[in-house]
Parts: C-alpha cells; sequence; structure tokens
C-alpha cells in the first residue's frame, strides 16, 4: 500500500494513502489560484477538502472555511474537518476550539477558521495567528452570491511562501447561477475534468466515492426526477422547469466570426440600473441555426459613448434599435450609426420568442451574459406550479436578438399564410 506524504518540522507525518478516494489524489497540492470542486451528492468531495485542509495546516497554510451561515457550519464543514483529522491520525498535532470554531497547529500555528458570510465584519478583520491566510474555501458555494466571492477575493492578501487558493464546492445547481459565469466559460458539456495555469475544475459523482454502502449507491440511481437526476446523481448542471430557451448551447465561434456574412445586430437601450445591450447575430436559415458570435453589456453609457462602442461592434450593419427611445435612436443616427427602429406591434414578444424557439441557438462561450439569461429566461408559474404563457426574467440580449430577427420572423410568418 502507497502512502501520501506531507513534510512538517520537526517530524514527517505519514498518512495512508487509501484514506482518500483515487480520484482526488491528484489535487492535495494542486497550485490554481481558482479550484471548483463540483458533481453529485455523495461523491465524496467536502470529505477530501476537509482533509486536505488539515494536511495543509500541518505544511504551514492557514485557511478559512465559509459557508453563507454561521450557524451551519458546526453541524457541516467544523465536524468534518475534526472527523479528517481522526481519520488521518493528526487530531493529536492540533489544539481544537469549539468556541472560537478553530484547529490549531501545535508545530506551526497554522490554523483552520470557520467564519459564515452572514458577518461580514468579521470576515474583514479576520487574521491568523500566524502567518496571512493562504486558502479560502467556500462550501456549497452556489447559496453564496457573487459578493461574497469578491469580498473573499480580499482576504487573500499578504506575503506567504505558499500560493493563495481559493476553493469552491457545491452541486451543480443551474447554468443560470453566476458560478457558471464567472468558471465554466471553457467547460465542455459531460467532462470530469478542465485544468489551466489558474484554474482547475473537478467533476465527481457518488460512483467516485468508494467508501459509500451499495444502498447508499442504489438510492443515488433510483432517482426518477429528470432535474434531481441531473444534478445529484450525474452531477452536471440543471436545466429548472419552466425554462423558455431549453435547446441552446454554448462553442468557440472564433473560426464563424471571421467569415459569417448574414449578420443581424440587435440594440436594446439602457443606462444606469438596465444595460444597453447588443447582440451580434450570424442566421442560417437553411440549417435553422442562429449563432450569437458577440455581446455587448454596458452601463451608465451616454448615447455618443455608446454610438462609439457600437461603431465598432457593428461596422455598416444596420442596428435594429428598441422603438422604445425614438429620442436616441435619431442621436445615433446622426452620429453616423445606421440604427433602424423595431416595428414591433401587436404580439410582437410573442412571435420573437416563437421564431427563436425554432433555432437551434449556439452562443460563442465568450457571451457569458447571453448565456445567462437564456439560461434564467423562464415562463411565469401559477398557483399550482404550471406555466403561464408570460415570459420572465433578465431579457436585455433576449430583446436584442429578437429586434435583431425581426424581419426574418416576420417573413416567416408572411410565408405561412
Amino acid at each position: 500500500m502507497g502512502t501520501a506524504r506531507r513534510a512538517v518540522a520537526p517530524r514527517r507525518i505519514v498518512v495512508p494513502r487509501d484514506a482518500f478516494n483515487a480520484c482526488y489524489l491528484l489535487w492535495l497540492d494542486a497550485r490554481q489560484a481558482r479550484q471548483v470542486f463540483f458533481g453529485g451528492a455523495g461523491s465524496g468531495k467536502s470529505v477530501f477538502l476537509a482533509g486536505r485542509a488539515v494536511l495543509d495546516a500541518l505544511t504551514g497554510r492557514n485557511t478559512l472555511v465559509v459557508r453563507r451561515v454561521a450557524r451551519t457550519l458546526r453541524g457541516s464543514c467544523y465536524n468534518e474537518v475534526r472527523k479528517a483529522a481522526q481519520r488521518l491520525g493528526v487530531l493529536r498535532h492540533f489544539r481544537e476550539s469549539r468556541t472560537e470554531m478553530s484547529f490549531t497547529c501545535r508545530h506551526n500555528g497554522a490554523q483552520i477558521l470557520f467564519l459564515g458570510l452572514d458577518d461580514v465584519e468579521k470576515i474583514k478583520s479576520l487574521t491568523p495567528r500566524s502567518g496571512p491566510l493562504t486558502d479560502i474555501w467556500m462550501e456549497e458555494a452556489t447559496e453564496c452570491r457573487y459578493h461574497d466571492l469578491k469580498q473573499l477575493e480580499k482576504r487573500l492578501r499578504g506575503r506567504s511562501r505558499h500560493k493563495k487558493r481559493l476553493t469552491m464546492s457545491f452541486n451543480p445547481v443551474s447554468r443560470g447561477h453566476w458560478l457558471y459565469r464567472e468558471y465554466f466559460a471553457g467547460w465542455q458539456e459531460g467532462a470530469r475534468l478542465y485544468k489551466d495555469d489558474d484554474l482547475l475544475i473537478v467533476r465527481t459523482t457518488h460512483r467516485d466515492n468508494r467508501f459509500l454502502s451499495d444502498d447508499d449507491r442504489r438510492a443515488y440511481e433510483a432517482e426518477r426526477d429528470p432535474y434531481y437526476h441531473r444534478v445529484y446523481t450525474l452531477g452536471e448542471w440543471g436545466e429548472l422547469s419552466g425554462q423558455v430557451f431549453c435547446g441552446w448551447h454554448a462553442e468557440d465561434l472564433s473560426g464563424l466570426a471571421a467569415r459569417a456574412d448574414q449578420l443581424r445586430i440587435g440594440l436594446d437601450f439602457g443606462f444606469s440600473q438596465d444595460p444597453a445591450a447588443a447582440v451580434r447575430l450570424h442566421l442560417d436559415r437553411k440549417r435553422g441555426r442562429v449563432y450569437v458570435l458577440d455581446e455587448l453589456y454596458l452601463r451608465g453609457l451616454s448615447n455618443a459613448r455608446l454610438a462609439e462602442r457600437l461603431r465598432v461592434f457593428a461596422g455598416d450593419h444596420p442596428i435594429v434599435c428598441d422603438s422604445a427611445e425614438p429620442k436616441s435612436i435619431a442621436e445615433l443616427r446622426s452620429l453616423g450609426l445606421r440604427a433602424l427602429a423595431a416595428q414591433k406591434g401587436p404580439d410582437s414578444l410573442r412571435h420573437g420568442i416563437r421564431f427563436l424557439q425554432g433555432l437551434e441557438i449556439i452562443v460563442d462561450r465568450r457571451c457569458t451574459h447571453t448565456m445567462a439569461e437564456l439560461q434564467s429566461y423562464r415562463w411565469r408559474q401559477d398557483a399550482s406550479g404550471g406555466c403561464l404563457p408570460i415570459p420572465e426574467g433578465d431579457d436585455h440580449l433576449i430583446d436584442a436578438m429578437r429586434y435583431a430577427l425581426e424581419q426574418d420572423s416576420r417573413r416567416q410568418r408572411a410565408q405561412a399564410l
């Protein structure tokens, strides 16, 4: 039986290699600044990260473990870290404080600390006893807000011989979540691993966890609800019911962008709270496909500054704009752009959505805001959980898509009459 070794002055502690699931062993010393461990329920990702935090403390790393609400930590992450230290045979090397919610290494003073993100002031003032904070582990990261991430990133500062790391673990609830937009642009559907110099993503399921019982495995495999089976059994990003656009997917379209000739440009006006949102599309009528090649998503721009961005974005192509702002359209025209008012008319929203639903929508991976809108745009539910024909959610870029394809939609309706 091999062993996994971590050096610690003044002694060497040896732990059994089989204390970890094999799928995680490679990542005990992963150095990427951002690390994502996600997947199905029962995959052992939290157990692994708890064990890694224990071994990291023995080498001098200080880890902060966070969840969205402080009261959930004691019964989850804190207990998991304690069990990991016991399982690895190193609990005697730590001073444990259940009051302060901390483990302190007796040899080097490194700490594992626990805080809830509902107490921002404690997060801001947190300082380990010895050295800077080197690691943050966000457990159940889907519970957390994007703002929480930005606050935590500011805590990883100060000189250290250890590379700073922020690690997230979660079940992948929905591609509309900020985690998907922030980290999964290069992710291939169905993949198990993504790795570059700065980002590590590992997907695991209960099938990777050799510590589960046969009854546990059967329970996960027996899940019949499509959403829960996808998320908790297969560990894949979920698609919630009532989604308006279900058939879209993301690809690298950089090769197509240079040769696309059936371009359509749409613009939805905005300024402060709502963004000015524009899309550049390529329509393949023969195959029934629309390619979202690029997007603009801008706040706080005057029409003059917006025109500068659109001049590069659209070139000489017509820009079909939200007709609710004729003054802005006139100003864009005066600045040399081919700005046109969308015709809209009765049921234009319904017809535009139906036209888009009839197309295969392929989005360039750089268009993160477009992907977020397509994922989160869904039908309003009635009291019984049924879907009403009323779409809800952010639709700035979706509206821009409708405006861009308005003439194509009208032509199709006319041919159907």
